[in-house]
């Protein structure tokens, strides 16, 4: 019996747990006999510190972003051949993450976060770690923390990033662009698109925790807009309820939703998402091929996320929301542009780049 041992982050519901969550949904549909075990290494080792830790973290990103995203470049980010260490994160962890590996016993091990892939690649260099280990990234860049080298496969989101990996050295019968996995319930949309009618329905999305500047986007929208909108608040209580008490005729709120058949539901009857760039969302939207306006980027990953996406031509860049009184007239203005088609057609040649074998069945295979 195959044993599959999932290495995330942090408790918060972030696309490390989500990506890890669609890869076992998707190996036990495969095979129901395979054992999927998912530890995370802070509360793993030090228990409820890592509530405090995971709350420092978001409140740090919310009061000092510009410091955040300052420290964030300069820790993982350095010349391309220059080697890197990070003993401090060796000390801490590196004892621990062999008891856990001793004590689950798997067959794989694939790592969602750079610090469990960093200290894998270690145990690999030293010949303490025979294990095959696989690194399935959930930005759209990868930075100096993940192991690369020792490690023994690569899932990434798109062809730049294996492009990348070969010039670290990686052979590229080790990497494999399979997009940012998503879950099975997520399935292809079939509507064909028509962007020509007079009224719409968008999704505005805050994240997992509604963070950002959900509650200022959407004092933009009017009581007689010509777009109908579903905002997703997240785990952000108090929007939620703001906007229950509202009662906008426009705007159909929802708590956090963990069913992915729902949030399949609602993707499929909207026309466009406003979203933050989180590497999950995107490749949902992505993979459905809904237009996607990013209205707002957290510091460190999102703002990467966000700058490769629009070189790529995969998103709008909607930041400029809060310079124009009602933000329908210019959705409506680019859904009705050329930009929109410009933007299909960067869709279609990212889906052919794609591996035809979905991530989940890729690392069936691969392991078995």
């Amino acid at each position: 019996m195959k044993r599959v041992l999932f290495l995330p982050l942090l408790q918060i519901p972030s696309g490390h747990h989500q990506t890890a969550d669609a890869l076992k949904e998707g190996l036990l549909l495969l095979d129901p006999h395979i054992q999927c075990e998912k530890i995370e290494l802070l509360s793993s080792k030090f228990g409820k510190v890592e509530s405090f830790i995971s709350k420092f973290y978001l409140q740090w990103i919310d009061r000092f972003p510009k410091t955040y995203s300052l420290l964030y470049r300069q820790s993982v980010f350095r010349e391309l051949g220059k080697t890197k260490k990070f003993p401090q994160y060796e000390v801490l962890f590196l004892n621990h993450l062999k008891k856990v590996i001793s004590k689950t016993n798997p067959n794989v091990i694939i790592c969602t976060h750079a610090l469990p892939s960093y200290l894998l690649s270690k145990l690999k260099a030293g010949g303490e770690l025979k294990i095959p280990v696989i690194n399935v990234y959930t930005d759209y860049f990868i930075h100096d923390l993940w192991g690369i080298e020792e490690i023994d496969y690569h899932l990434v989101g798109h062809p730049h990033m294996k492009e990348f990996l070969r010039e670290k050295g990686v052979h590229e019968s080790r990497i494999f662009v399979t997009g940012i996995p998503i879950h099975p319930k997520i399935t292809k949309n079939i509507n064909k698109y028509r962007y020509t009618k007079r009224l719409y329905c968008g999704l505005i999305s805050g994240g997992s925790l509604g963070a950002g500047a959900l509650a200022k986007l959407i004092e933009k929208i009017s009581l007689d807009d010509r777009i109908d909108y579903y905002v997703l608040c997240g785990k952000n209580r108090r929007i939620y309820e703001q906007l229950i008490n509202m009662n906008h005729p426009k705007i159909t709120p929802f708590p956090y939703i963990s069913s992915r058949e729902e949030m399949n539901d609602l993707y499929n009857q909207v026309d466009f998402i406003i979203t933050k760039p989180g590497g999950v969302t995107v490749s949902e939207c992505l993979f459905k091929k809904i237009p996607i306006f990013v209205y707002h980027a957290l510091p460190g990953q999102e703002e990467i996320n966000l700058q490769q996406l629009k070189e790529w031509g995969m998103i709008f860049d909607f930041q400029h929301w809060n310079k124009t009184e009602n933000i329908s007239e210019q959705l409506i203005r680019t859904l009705h542009s050329e930009h929109l088609s410009n933007y299909f057609t960067k869709l279609d040649e990212y889906h052919k780049n794609l591996s035809p074998v979905a991530p989940a069945k890729l690392i069936y295979h691969l392991v078995k």
